[in-house]
């Protein structure tokens, strides 16, 4: 489960939100207009290259003026968050939520609640973000764990069975096996390790159909190099 959380937090966290169309000049003159977006710029191109000190100044630049844009305060917070810095990430994403209620802000503070062991805030978070929008399993996912953190085992199994209905996942179904033997419930454990198992037959077979294509592909492509 540890690195289904680690891919999660890493997907969630380099996600830069697009702001709102007409967004940033909202109320302000077109010159100034005009240096946000420049600004906007500038964030996104230094984040992508990793120098990120580069692209807080440039969002804080974006605050100085907007001071109530939210999209800048999640995009920091997710700045903060890829260099450890939780304290001030959380504050981001809680000036965000504080501005516009918004399911991303929601489900990253509660990865960085869930970084550093606060659980039952975390599992608020994510009970949050999902009431706003409840089609993504990486929210199930995140909310299981949480759950598991405060002994909450049921709601855990829950949580991840919603996530198994919008995305069959095999690393899930392992995960959900772990829970229901914590919560006692092996018979159901073991019905839930071998439908693992056939899965994983599936996946052979499926791969040993495909490799005599594979085979005769590749001998094709050699006769005609030659």
């Amino acid at each position: 489960m540890t690195g289904i959380l680690l891919v999660l937090t890493i997907a969630v966290f380099i996600v830069l939100y697009t702001p709102k169309e007409g967004e940033e000049d909202i109320k302000l003159p077109p010159k100034l207009a005009e240096q946000l977006d420049k600004m906007w710029d500038i964030a996104q191109k230094a984040f992508t290259d990793r120098k990120f000190l580069r692209a807080e100044k440039a969002l804080l630049t974006i605050l100085r003026f907007d001071e109530t844009n939210a999209t800048a305060y999640n995009r920091l917070g997710i700045l903060y968050a890829r260099q450890k810095q939780y304290k001030e990430a959380i504050e981001c994403f809680e000036i965000a939520q504080s501005l516009d209620s918004n399911a991303n802000s929601l489900h990253n503070a509660g990865l960085i609640y869930l970084e550093t062991g606060e659980n039952e805030k975390a599992a608020m978070a994510f009970e949050q973000a999902l009431a706003l929008e409840d089609n993504l399993p990486t929210r199930y996912i995140a909310y299981s764990k949480a759950l598991e953190g405060i002994g909450e085992y049921r709601k855990a199994i829950s949580a991840l069975e919603a996530s198994l209905e919008l995305n069959k996942s095999v690393q899930v179904y392992r995960q959900l096996a772990h829970l229901y033997e914590e919560a006692g419930d092996e018979e159901v454990a073991k019905k839930i390790n071998k439908t693992i198992e056939k899965i994983a037959e599936k996946r052979a077979a499926s791969t040993l159909k495909k490799a005599p294509l594979l085979k005769r592909d590749s001998k094709n492509k050699r006769k005609v190099v030659m």
